[in-house]
């Protein structure tokens, strides 16, 4: 929104013009409480230390799509390794030195007949190992519906227009089994390095509400 008038805000927006965020002052929830107990009685009988808790915290928060880029750039070139990744992604993942953790990864494959998107419809089941944390929407209770309802207007809403012959396939996450999507790889693309390719990976489009850039 312009900025040029900060002496006059609309209702629910802050005089920059900036969306007014609710305040997290909120009394913790049972699970938050649990988390918490747990965290201090680990530390007090010295299983884990503070130090080792925010080391943990900030390789998580280090997590990047650019990681499950770097998986489909390579599954992209080839075509042994896009084998591999089809049959079992989580060796896979682990075979580029991506430590996934012990969940079960699947990798679906986006074709000229068959387009693939992701959901968590319980809650936000997401690959954060590859792909970071999840984006806000993906945790909202319309589009963890929506997705199963009618996956081909969500996608539309999202800027993916399909064929009408195309079958959409919706993949369900869960709390042990994770999808990422393999994108088609853009045409014009032969002589771009596995680097470049990476570069073209979104994160939309490893869940499937995206496509990959053009070059």
């Amino acid at each position: 929104m312009p900025h040029d008038h900060p002496s006059h805000s609309h209702e629910g927006m802050s005089p920059s013009g900036h969306p007014y965020r609710e305040d997290n002052d909120t009394a913790l929830t049972y699970w938050q409480q649990m988390e918490i107990a747990v965290r201090e009685l680990l530390v007090e009988k010295g299983l884990v230390t503070p130090e080792e808790i925010a080391r943990q915290i900030d390789a998580m928060d280090a997590r990047s799509p650019a990681n499950g880029a770097a998986v489909v750039a390579r599954a992209w070139t080839d075509p042994a390794f896009k084998q591999r990744l089809l049959a079992d992604a989580s060796a896979a993942s682990r075979e580029m030195g991506f430590d996934i953790g012990p969940l079960h990864l699947i990798a679906v494959e986006n074709t000229d007949t068959t387009h693939n998107l992701i959901v968590c419809t319980l809650c936000s089941c997401y690959p954060r190992n590859l792909l970071g944390l999840p984006p806000d929407w993906y945790k909202t209770r319309a589009y963890r519906s929506r997705a199963v309802i009618e996956p081909r207007t969500v996608l539309r809403e999202f800027g993916v227009e399909l064929p009408d012959d195309m079958q959409v396939r919706v993949h369900d996450s869960t709390a042990d089994m994770r999808y990422i999507v393999l994108p088609a790889r853009p045409a014009g693309t032969d002589d771009m390095t596995e680097e470049q390719l990476a570069a073209l990976v979104t994160r939309d489009s490893m869940i499937g509400t995206g496509l990959p850039r053009t070059p």
